[in-house]
C-alpha cells in the first residue's frame, strides 16, 4: 500500500514537470525577453489587465510571432480562425516537444479532462458532429426561452435566501451566495442533479477551473487533480444512479440512447456530461460576477438600465466583449498556410486572444468604453464560432440577463464593499470573491 503511494506520487510529479514544469520554466526565460506567449503564462501584470496586454501588441501587425508560436488580438483574424477548416482544435500538452508528449501519455491517469479527446473541446469532425448533434437540441433558443421561467423562479428564490440571511449584516460574498449557486442549480435541473449534490459540484469545479491553463504551479496542479477526480467519481455514480432512475434529463436521454446503440459510446457519454455539467455552470458564474461589478462601477450605465430595462440583453453582451468569461482559445494549423500574410507551419499553434479581438478598436469604437447601448456588442467572440461554438450561449445569455436584471431589481442600493478578489486562472476570468453590501431590498416580484 505504501509502495504504490509512492509509485503514484512519482507518478504525478513526473507528469507534472513534463506537463507544466517544463512550460514553466520556459514561460519565465522567456518573459525575460518580452515573448507574449510566456507573458501570457508567467507574466502577473498579464493576467490582472490583459486589456493592456493586447492594446501593447496590437500596433505590431494582425499575428504576432513568439518562441514556440503565434498569437492574435485582431478580431477579423480570430474571426477568420476559429472558423476555418484549415486549423484543428488543440489538446493538453499536445504541441509540447515529441519526448514530453511521451512522458505525459505513459503517465495517463485515465481521467476525464475538458481539454482532452473525447472532450468536445478537443476533437473535430466527424467525432465532434456526432456528440454536439446528440446535445445541441437542448440548448436551442427555443428551448432555453421554455427554460427562463424556471431560470427566473431560482433567482427569486436566491435572492430571497440572500435577503433574510443578509438582515442585520448587509454584505455578503454575491459569488459564493448567488453567482455560482444561480447557474449551476439551473444546469443541474437539465442534467438531473439532486440538490445534496449541488455544493460538491461547486467544490470540484473552483478545484478544478485552472484545467484549462497550462504551467500549472505544483500546488495548483495537486488541487485540480483533486477536482478532477472528485468530479470524475461523482459523475460516475451520478450516471450510474439515472440508469437505475432515469428521468426526463438530458443525460438520461444521453444513457437512453447510448444503451440503444444510436448514441456516444461510454467513455463519450461521461466526457460530453462532464463537458456540460461544468461548462453550463463555470462561465456564467464569471459572467454574473464580472457583470455586478462592472455595473457597479459604472452607476450611469445602471441608470440607464433602470430607465430602459429593454436593454439588458445588450448589457449582457457588452459585459461579456469586455471581460470575457473565456480569455483566449487556440487552433492548431493543419498544413502549412498563411495567416494575415504570416507564414504558418503545419502543426504550429496560433493563441486567439478572445479578450484582446473584442475590443478591437478597428470593430467597436472606443472599445474600452463600458457602453449598455452599444449597437455592435454581440459581435464580441466570447462564445467562440464556428463549430465549436459554445453550446450553452443562449442559456448563458438568458441567466446573464435574468440573474443581473433580477438581482439589481431586488437590490436597487447594492454597492462594492470590498476590492474581492480574482480567480486563479488565466483562460477563465471571474471573481473568486465579491464582498457586496446588499443596501434596502425591494419586494420581490409577485410577492
Amino acid at each position: 500500500m505504501v509502495l504504490d503511494s509512492t509509485r503514484s506520487a512519482v507518478r504525478q510529479r513526473v507528469r507534472w514537470l513534463a506537463l507544466h514544469g517544463f512550460v514553466r520554466t520556459m514561460a519565465r526565460l522567456g518573459m525575460r525577453r518580452g515573448d507574449p506567449q510566456a507573458r501570457l503564462i508567467a507574466d502577473p501584470a498579464v493576467r490582472a489587465d490583459p486589456a493592456a496586454f493586447a492594446d501593447e501588441h496590437r500596433d505590431k501587425g494582425p499575428v504576432v510571432r513568439g518562441r514556440v508560436g503565434l498569437i492574435t488580438f485582431d478580431h477579423a483574424v480570430a474571426n477568420e480562425l476559429l472558423r476555418s477548416d484549415d486549423f484543428r482544435v488543440s489538446s493538453l500538452g499536445g504541441e509540447l516537444p515529441k519526448p514530453l508528449r511521451r512522458i505525459i501519455d505513459r503517465t495517463d491517469t485515465g481521467l476525464l479532462h475538458p481539454i482532452e479527446p473525447p472532450s468536445m473541446l478537443s476533437i473535430e469532425p466527424p467525432d465532434h458532429t456526432r456528440c454536439r448533434k446528440l446535445v445541441s437540441s437542448v440548448f436551442t433558443t427555443r428551448a432555453v426561452t421554455a427554460l427562463r421561467d424556471g431560470v427566473t423562479a431560482t433567482a427569486e428564490k436566491l435572492l430571497d435566501d440572500l435577503q433574510r440571511d443578509a438582515t442585520g449584516t448587509g454584505a455578503v460574498d454575491i459569488v459564493a451566495r448567488y453567482c455560482s449557486l444561480l447557474p449551476v442549480s439551473v444546469i443541474s435541473d437539465v442534467l438531473g442533479v439532486p440538490d445534496a449534490d449541488r455544493a460538491r459540484i461547486l467544490h470540484y469545479g473552483e478545484l478544478g477551473a485552472p484545467s484549462l491553463d497550462i504551467g500549472l504551479s505544483w500546488p495548483q496542479y495537486l488541487r485540480v487533480h483533486s477536482g478532477v477526480a472528485g468530479f470524475n467519481a461523482w459523475l460516475t455514480n451520478h450516471l450510474e444512479n439515472l440508469r437505475r432512475n432515469p428521468g426526463d434529463d438530458l443525460l438520461s436521454q444521453l444513457i437512453s440512447a447510448t444503451e440503444d446503440g444510436a448514441g456516444l459510446s461510454e467513455r463519450e457519454l461521461e466526457a460530453t456530461a462532464g463537458l456540460v455539467l461544468a461548462a453550463g455552470f463555470e462561465t456564467t458564474v464569471n459572467l454574473l460576477g464580472n457583470g455586478i461589478k462592472m455595473l457597479l462601477e459604472h452607476p450611469d450605465q445602471l441608470a440607464k438600465l433602470r430607465e430602459r430595462p429593454e436593454l439588458w440583453p445588450t448589457a449582457v453582451e457588452e459585459i461579456l466583449r469586455l471581460d470575457s468569461p473565456v480569455q483566449m482559445s487556440a487552433r492548431v494549423a493543419k498544413k502549412d498556410i498563411e495567416v494575415a500574410g504570416m507564414p504558418v507551419r503545419r502543426g504550429e499553434l496560433i493563441i486567439i486572444h478572445l479578450a484582446g479581438a473584442n475590443r478591437d478598436p478597428k470593430v467597436f469604437d472606443d472599445p474600452h468604453r463600458f457602453d449598455v447601448e452599444r449597437d455592435n456588442a454581440g459581435k464580441h467572440l466570447s462564445f467562440s464560432g464556428g463549430r465549436h461554438f459554445c453550446l450553452g450561449a443562449a442559456l448563458a445569455r438568458a441567466e446573464g440577463e435574468v440573474g443581473l436584471r433580477t438581482f439589481f431589481e431586488r437590490f436597487p442600493d447594492a454597492r462594492l464593499a470590498g476590492s474581492g478578489s480574482r480567480r486563479d486562472t488565466r483562460v477563465l476570468r471571474g471573481w473568486s470573491t465579491l464582498p457586496i453590501a446588499l443596501g434596502t431590498a425591494r419586494a420581490a416580484l409577485g410577492s
